[in-house]
């Protein structure tokens, strides 16, 4: 029977994950204050060993026309350099006709959105994606006809709120696309109270849920904190929300504005590394050895192992990467050139075409070593017998450096 092989090369980077405080400052109405939405946001990041810090503007019934007029949201507004500001229209104005959202809400969202960042050009600004009504907005059903089931409601609330993201460029809290994926998913857990627009408990841990995961850009999933909801409930909402908002970060904008710093080297003659930097949304970068320019060339001193860490920055914030570079007589491009993989007769071989000592080791995707060779290697193929279908991992290392390949052997 013949059998394929697909092999390919990780590279080793060193990330760092922390602790986040976070300001965040929401304007809306009811769909915020019901069950208090700000806390339940504040009481999972807790769990999650995050912070936020908040405030909140939120009368009943206010559509954005209104904050605009209200003295208590531009107060608050001032108050403090806001991490992120969340902007919460009333709970119906957004799903009307792309003409009437135009001319009756999107001038003042604008208006929101433009004083949230004269306050502070820092802020990331976020819309909140409300869902649609149980059963459709029957009120306004025979004036607009999307409206008149849920499906339609939460459709134009979508396209509206996407709409006002790009048009500012702000970010989105997809709150009504996991308010859809757990309604298809568990139509029996209800979102609702009896009005068939509010939130429940459920709906509203839901809604932060996907806050959490969208302010912080990390996952739910795991979270201890329980707002008295069944705590088999729990784990589903968490992993419907995080999926909604994590699998598609980029169509609700999130981290848009943040800079993301990686790079990549070639390792030359001499010791002597050429790196090339990949980052995003940044402007201006510091590289640990001490340059500032985008893609340096630096001469280390000898063979050794070298941490090199590259900062990315803009006007409002940073990143940083840090990688680990082994220099050696042999140069890495050169390490993953000298091994060759084929497979036949269900065996691995392994061919090294260079000189020198070498340890080789496969591994089950599990982490479990099945066989170690060492020696003194050249153009000598190693047979790993009795290999089945499966996923493999086949680490070569020599004189201090290594490079890790993926094996996926299918019939």
């Amino acid at each position: 029977m013949k059998k394929s092989i697909v092999v390919f090369i990780f590279l080793l980077s060193i990330t760092s994950f922390s602790q986040s405080k976070k300001k965040v400052l929401f304007i809306g109405n009811s769909y915020t204050y019901f069950n208090n939405l700000p806390q339940l946001v504040a009481d999972i990041a807790l769990s999650k060993q995050d912070t936020v810090i908040y405030d909140s503007s939120a009368p009943g019934g206010f559509t954005f026309q209104m904050h605009c007029s209200n003295s208590t949201t531009w107060q608050k507004i001032r108050a403090m350099n806001w991490d992120v500001v969340v902007l919460q229209g009333q709970s119906q104005e957004p799903s009307f006709s792309p003409t009437q959202v135009m001319s009756q809400t999107y001038p003042y969202a604008k208006q929101l959105c433009d004083s949230v960042r004269a306050n502070n050009p820092c802020t990331e600004v976020m819309f909140f994606m409300t869902w649609g009504r149980k059963n459709g907005d029957q009120s306004n059903c025979a004036l607009y006809t999307p409206v008149c089931t849920f499906a339609g409601m939460n459709a134009r609330l979508r396209e509206s709120y996407l709409m006002f993201k790009d048009s500012f460029a702000a970010t989105a809290a997809p709150v009504g696309v996991a308010w859809k994926n757990f309604r298809n998913a568990f139509p029996l857990i209800d979102l609702y109270i009896s009005d068939e627009s509010h939130p429940s408990l459920h709906g509203s841990y839901l809604a932060a849920c996907v806050f959490y995961s969208s302010i912080f850009k990390k996952t739910t999933v795991g979270s201890n904190y329980n707002p008295s909801l069944p705590s088999n409930e729990l784990s589903s909402i968490q992993t419907i929300a995080s999926k909604t908002v994590l699998d598609s970060t980029d169509v609700w904008n999130l981290g848009s504005a943040k800079p993301i710093s990686n790079f990549s080297y070639t390792i030359h003659p001499s010791f002597q590394v050429q790196f090339f930097n990949s980052s995003l949304n940044a402007k201006a970068y510091q590289w640990s050895f001490g340059s500032s320019a985008k893609n340096p060339t630096f001469n280390f001193s000898g063979p050794g192992t070298y941490t090199v860490q590259l900062k990315s920055s803009n006007s409002c914030t940073s990143d940083s990467i840090t990688k680990i570079i082994t220099l050696t007589n042999i140069a890495e491009q050169e390490l993953s050139e000298f091994m060759s993989v084929t497979f036949y007769n269900n065996q691995l071989i392994v061919k090294l075409t260079h000189p020198s000592e070498y340890k080789l080791c496969l591994y089950l995707i599990d982490g479990k070593l099945i066989r170690t060779e060492n020696g003194l290697f050249s153009e000598k193929p190693y047979f790993f017998t009795n290999v089945n279908n499966g996923i493999y991992l086949l680490k070569l290392e020599s004189n201090g450096k290594f490079i890790t390949r993926k094996v996926i052997i299918t019939d």
